[in-house]
């Protein structure tokens, strides 16, 4: 298997989980491409693509049967300037020489999902496709949620599969009813501040001098410093940006974590619940000091689903970029499931598979002391 835009490897660990081997790796990062071989292996070359094809061993000595790669997104995403003549935006293309030089069985790309649902990139979607199936593949896209596969994160991403000899089907959501939480996430990590969750972020967290008020703390409101929200406990996770390691970092109450960690039904109101409803009501700032800081690398690698342990280089922001960028590993293995299936003739789709190795969820039966949250209904 050929892997391009590599990254720190999320994608590719997923494929690997389900018995891909990947043979060639492509990443333009250097920090990128020393945390790839410190936990995949050595397959991983420097460079950055179109160039890099001419680079590739030709077809003959390289024959991979799949090629995946998730090409650089800034240039759709709906959070940048969405410019048609971004150079970004013509990765994709270069994805599709690859595809078009090597003839893989099957291929996979990820990307945003405004690729896939916004009417401005409506013809290069379009586009993409028509190219897949003029090169002999069946095609189908989807826009998957990392929440739905066992990610405490509510992360959407178009995947566009094309198989030669088969038809992509996707995997049924699997964690729907039932997604992994943010503390669950946060239970399996050393206590913060020791070996293994110490990579802290440096930027602090500041009350807004003009907080931007929303019905709910977590959702819409502004009450600190940068973009960075705090983290609802017992919810998914915001989709974590590529801008973390200053004020776009996530923020977790550490009082509010600590004894929850300790004792996961305990009856706590976060500070960061009293200081919107003071907000709310008028009255000023809370006096004491608030007990919040910004998520650590392990963290925020924990929220993307990578295995604990996993090894980030570089410097602490290069390690939150790659984070950021990188397609959450579990969400990865399920894809790489579909694939898998195609390439098998299975017309089934992935119902049956059991979530990756998660712990039992801790479900409470006391009544929070924090006001009910509101859930919106999810598409089926």
């Amino acid at each position: 298997m050929l892997s391009l835009y590599s990254g720190a490897g999320g994608l590719d660990r997923g494929f690997m989980d389900v018995g891909f081997q990947v043979s060639y790796a492509v990443e333009a990062n250097q920090s990128a491409v020393d945390t790839y071989t410190a936990n995949l292996g050595n397959h991983v070359v420097l460079g950055d693509l179109p160039g890099a094809l001419k680079k590739l061993p030709r077809p003959g000595k390289l024959s991979p049967d799949v090629i995946i790669g998730g090409p650089p997104c800034q240039g759709f995403s709906v959070i940048g300037l969405m410019d048609p003549q971004d150079p970004r935006s013509q990765h994709i293309h270069a994805f599709m020489d690859a595809v078009r030089a090597f003839q893989p069985v099957a291929f996979c790309m990820e990307n945003v999902k405004a690729l896939a649902t916004s009417a401005r990139w409506k013809p290069v979607y379009h586009g993409l496709i028509a190219r897949a199936v003029r090169l002999g593949y069946n095609v189908e896209s989807a826009v998957l949620n990392a929440g739905d596969y066992t990610v405490p994160q509510a992360r959407e991403r178009m995947f566009l599969i094309g198989v030669r000899d088969g038809y992509p089907l996707f995997p049924a959501r699997v964690t729907a009813a039932r997604p992994l939480t943010v503390l669950e996430a946060l239970q399996r990590l050393p206590t913060f501040g020791e070996v293994g969750n110490d990579s802290n972020c440096a930027a602090r967290v500041v009350l807004a001098k003009k907080p931007v008020m929303r019905a709910s703390p977590y959702k819409g409101s502004l009450l600190f410093n940068g973009s960075g929200r705090p983290l609802e406990l017992d919810a998914v996770a915001r989709t974590l940006p590529a801008s973390m390691g200053g004020n776009g970092t996530p923020i977790v109450d550490c009082e509010e974590l600590a004894v929850r960690l300790a004792q996961p039904d305990a009856l706590i109101t976060p500070w960061v619940f009293r200081h919107h409803t003071r907000l709310a009501a008028g009255k000023p700032n809370l006096k004491r000091p608030h007990p919040l800081r910004r998520i650590t690398v392990e963290e925020a690698a924990a929220l993307q689903s990578f295995p604990e342990g996993w090894v980030w280089k570089g410097s602490r922001n290069a390690q939150f970029r790659q984070i950021g960028n990188a397609v959450p590993p579990r969400l990865a293995r399920y894809v790489a499931l579909s694939v898998g299936h195609a390439l098998q003739g299975r017309q089934a789709l992935v119902e049956d598979l059991p979530p990756a190795s998660l712990p039992p969820r801790r479900i409470s039966t006391s009544p929070r002391s924090i006001a009910p949250r509101r859930r919106r209904a999810r598409a089926a």
